[in-house]
């Protein structure tokens, strides 16, 4: 499986920009870039297993008060088949290599689902609810390096 940079313009993306499924991903990571920068390696990424694009991950921008968060998900096709497990360890092995003191984050809605048996089978702890200003009221998630 393999992480492949979303970059800043659709002209370094275009590769995949030009394919509908991966399209509006694209967009929607570059926009984000807007706001919060371009920081490899605390971006975007498509998710390649084989010849095929399985998901995207990525972080909500470069580590903040020795913090990151990341987020991941998997296409239809490729859902309940593993591959969400192995993007989420995918982003931490990055974080740790990147910076192997930064605390790893994540945050689900507020009820046990498929992300929230994704991020304990990656070793990250439920440590309460907190406040998103895009999703309300979230259960927040820390790696636990030592598990």
């Amino acid at each position: 499986m393999e992480l492949i940079a979303i970059n800043e313009t659709f002209e370094e993306n275009a590769d995949f920009a030009s394919n509908p499924l991966y399209n509006e991903m694209i967009q929607t990571t570059m926009d984000f870039y807007k706001k919060v920068g371009f920081v490899p390696p605390w971006i975007g990424y498509l998710v390649k297993q084989n010849s095929e694009i399985v998901g995207g991950a990525g972080f909500k921008g470069a580590p903040k008060n020795d913090t990151v968060e990341i987020a991941y998900g998997t296409f239809d096709p490729y859902k309940q088949k593993g591959f969400g497990t192995a993007i989420c360890k995918l982003l931490v092995d990055l974080s740790l290599k990147a910076d192997p003191s930064v605390k790893i984050t994540a945050r689900t809605f507020s009820e046990k689902n498929f992300s929230t048996r994704i991020l304990v089978k990656n070793n990250f702890s439920c440590i309460g609810t907190v406040y998103d200003p895009e999703d309300g009221e979230v259960w927040e998630w820390l790696y636990n390096a030592n598990e």
